[in-house]
């Protein structure tokens, strides 16, 4: 277990209920949201997607933030494949502060793979789907406050006068990995905070994404 947050270390408990509930096949993963770049900070079962301490979030815009399902602050049961194809039915809830500020999320991971030969008497329980692939869209509820907040931790307290050209491509990379980019107004937070204009973003972004 990395260092947490005070105020995420009461999860601990929840999750390793969950897990215990669920049996093996069942993995829960707490991300502490305040270093977007290390965020995993504890897992239980971790052997159902590898999810290790210290990585980053993956799904969080793509398939919880975005997701037409995401409400009071959940997305559940979404579909993700892991890299050696088994399929995987996730569960997002982020996690707020006393002040209600999100500062970090609960993933529950269930690995269907065992499941199929019960097929027929489980199709309620694996009642899952996947969404279409994202475009650019307008944020909705609190989401912009969240990828805002995101943003500013991913640059941190970077002296941005003394960033370089690669520097400055490495940081937009890792956001357009992480979906940041799929929410409208995330190009221009992120020109403002690196202090460079919107049309080089999208100059950095093509040569991103063409590499």
């Amino acid at each position: 277990m990395a260092q947490m947050n005070n105020e995420l270390v009461k999860y601990i408990s929840i999750a390793n209920v969950i897990a215990q509930t669920f049996g093996k096949y069942c993995e829960v993963v707490i991300h502490d949201l305040s270093i977007p770049q290390n965020s995993v900070v504890y897992t239980v079962n971790n052997h159902v997607t590898g999810r290790k301490v210290g990585q980053s979030f993956e799904h969080l815009i793509k398939d919880v933030l975005l997701s037409k399902k995401f409400e009071h602050d959940c997305t559940a049961n979404y579909v993700t494949i892991t890299e050696d194809g088994r399929k995987i039915k996730s569960s997002t809830a982020l996690i707020r502060n006393s002040e209600n500020k999100v500062i970090g999320a609960l993933c529950i991971n269930y690995d269907l793979e065992h499941l199929h030969n019960m097929k027929n008497f489980l199709d309620e329980f694996m009642a899952a789907e996947q969404e279409e692939p994202k475009t650019i869209v307008e944020p909705f509820e609190n989401i912009m406050e969240i990828v805002d907040d995101l943003i500013d931790k991913i640059i941190g307290n970077t002296q941005i006068e003394t960033l370089k050209r690669k520097d400055k491509i490495e940081l937009i990379s890792f956001m357009d990995k992480k979906g940041l980019f799929l929410i409208k107004g995330a190009v221009e937070k992120t020109a403002e905070k690196l202090q460079i204009s919107k049309v080089t973003v999208y100059s950095y972004l093509d040569e991103i994404r063409k590499s």
